[in-house]
């Protein structure tokens, strides 16, 4: 079993730790077993730790509770089947999906958001719930924007998107990220921008895709990671954080966000933006930005424990 990265695990975690989750193993007899929870998130880097909580009324206590291992799958935002069913008393589970066993050898189901493959570090009774504590083992992140699940209802990236384009004159950026480094352009003046746009007539998200399409970037469009009123231009700006599968484009470069590269962007507010994206990078623990160019205030999307 290769080595774990920290780097890239936190970046994993910071990316994916609100999404819904399948978490799976393997009954005594060796059959599939999995259940829905967004309880799913992280203990520690040294060593790589995570957690889930299990009812201690749930059919799969035993199995889980005696498991060697387990996994979670962080469903992609077109798997709100695969949540309904693992959430649901359906007999054969696994018919309904895709699936393979990871390099430790819990189910791993395709087209997911992200998988870690845990082998299990400790269990912990906690009132009416079992703590399942995993040690990473393995682990994948994928361009798919994950599912996200809030006040009794599924959140996907295009939902959100146009729930808060409501405005004519909007402009739309993206922050395409990979392993820390974000995309940038260069403009007539040789500074540094994001890709943007007017929104178009088609909405939100396919105004984000044609910007990821025209620089030629293999990314999906994101959450929304910045909402702000610019008064200089008189426009709302809204920025979504989309993850790059690899650091390759045909325009512009991937860039780290040093005090140089910084210095050299051309918009303030795109800089003030690009400073707290790489801060919160470095912690694993990104927020939202809502206000204007000057002031506004940082919702966090995870908390530490």
């Amino acid at each position: 079993m290769s080595e774990i990265d920290p780097r890239a695990l936190r970046n994993a975690f910071g990316t994916f730790m609100t999404g819904v989750t399948v978490v799976t193993t393997h009954d005594a007899s060796g059959q599939p077993i999995g259940f829905t929870a967004n309880s799913f998130t992280s203990v520690s880097l040294d060593p790589p730790l995570v957690l889930v909580c299990l009812a201690n009324s749930s059919r799969n206590f035993a199995a889980f509770n005696a498991a060697e291992g387990f996994a979670v799958n962080v469903l992609a935002e077109d798997q709100m089947k695969v949540s309904n069913t693992f959430a649901s008393p359906v007999e054969d589970r696994f018919a309904t999906v895709d699936w393979t066993c990871g390099p430790q050898g819990s189910p791993i189901f395709s087209g997911v958001a992200a998988w870690f493959d845990c082998s299990m570090f400790n269990r912990v009774d906690a009132g009416d719930h079992l703590i399942l504590i995993g040690r990473v083992e393995a682990f994948d992140t994928t361009t798919h924007p994950g599912l996200g699940y809030a006040r009794g209802a599924y959140v996907t990236p295009a939902a959100e998107a146009e729930a808060v384009t409501n405005s004519a004159d909007l402009m739309i950026s993206a922050l395409i990220e990979y392993d820390g480094k974000v995309l940038l352009l260069g403009n007539e003046d040789g500074r540094l921008t994001l890709p943007e746009s007017k929104l178009g007539r088609s909405g939100a998200t396919e105004t984000l895709k044609r910007l990821i399409s025209d620089v030629g970037v293999e990314a999906e469009p994101g959450f929304v990671y910045s909402v702000y009123e610019d008064e200089a231009r008189e426009t709302q700006h809204i920025s979504f954080l989309c993850q790059a599968s690899r650091p390759t484009s045909t325009k512009g470069k991937f860039t780290d966000l040093g005090e140089t590269t910084l210095m050299s962007v051309a918009d303030p507010v795109i800089c003030t933006m690009l400073d707290r994206f790489a801060r919160e990078n470095r912690m694993g623990n990104f927020g939202v930005y809502y206000g204007n160019q000057i002031s506004g205030k940082v919702r966090p999307l995870t908390t530490e424990g």
